[in-house]
């Protein structure tokens, strides 16, 4: 239950796809409909020819952000939201998502439920990473994973792995994939990791295609903070599958759960399990 009155609300649209602006359009007229104002990010305006407010101003000035696309397009919108601490609420443009549970044809009814204050802010973990590149810090925050694989096909990788400076595992194979509990149902599931419950305090590491059959994935504590650095060659880290960053040798990768939480919107009888058995067929 949420009893903050909602005045504004900006939006972001999936790039490259233009045939949003029926969307747009009738996500528009609905929030005005009940007052509420609507400003659009810059290049999703530009791209349905209209003009918009650059991403920082949208997050200081709305009390919630909305994401028209799908969980790629939420993701990105989340990742560089993150520091501004802004609900994001998830509209799919097709098929329903993990993240994107919301058509645009249950938006009426879901804005005088936020009006009434009824509805879920659901508290989702990200990863942190820090990479210290010629003595500079370099941060970078994960909604879903964080990939470290090799960067060439012909060539194993070998990834050692610390927790305290104390070693814990050493990956020998395609790589490896840090996941948290919201991306679990990613990359992670189809290298054979764990579904972790999205409510839950904890992150995972499971191994590409590994050399050995013993390394099996494993679930760590949030609490933790792990180091992951490659001794023989350079190794590729891939953020959410959208950004990529080369990690030479020498060079160290320090993970662990930020100190913030994404905030997600949905309605008040929202159910993972639901959506798991939409997505997945979980329990057939």
């Amino acid at each position: 239950m949420n009893s903050k009155k909602i005045k504004t609300v900006g939006v972001v649209l999936r790039p490259s796809t233009p045939e949003l602006k029926d969307s747009y359009n009738k996500l528009k007229k609905i929030f005005n409909t009940y007052d509420i104002t609507v400003l659009i990010e810059d290049n999703s305006a530009k791209m349905i020819g209209l003009d918009g407010k650059d991403f920082k101003s949208i997050c200081l000035d709305c009390d919630f952000i909305v994401s028209i696309g799908g969980d790629g397009t939420l993701i990105s919108t989340v990742r560089k939201s993150f520091d501004f601490e802004i609900p994001i609420l998830g509209i799919h443009a097709g098929n329903l998502g993990f993240l994107a549970d919301l058509s645009i044809d249950e938006l009426d009814s879901f804005v005088q439920k936020i009006i009434k204050g009824e509805y879920i802010v659901d508290d989702r973990v990200v990863l942190e990473a820090t990479v210290i590149k010629n003595s500079k810090k370099v941060k970078i925050y994960a909604f879903n994973d964080i990939v470290l694989t090799r960067t060439r096909v012909s060539n194993m990788i070998h990834i050692e792995t610390l927790i305290d400076s104390k070693s814990f595992n050493t990956y020998y194979g395609d790589g490896v994939i840090v996941s948290t509990p919201t991306g679990s149902t990613a990359y992670n599931l189809s290298a054979g990791g764990p579904v972790l419950l999205p409510m839950t305090n904890v992150f995972s590491l499971t191994p590409i295609c590994p050399h050995s059959l013993t390394q099996r994935p494993v679930v760590l504590p949030g609490k933790f903070a792990i180091e992951m650095k490659t001794s023989e060659e350079r190794a590729l880290i891939i953020i959410d599958g959208q950004d990529v960053h080369e990690l030479e040798l020498g060079e160290s990768v320090h993970i662990r759960l930020a100190t913030k939480t994404v905030k997600l919107m949905h309605k008040d009888d929202y159910n993972y399990f639901d959506v798991l058995k939409e997505k997945l067929r979980w329990g057939d």
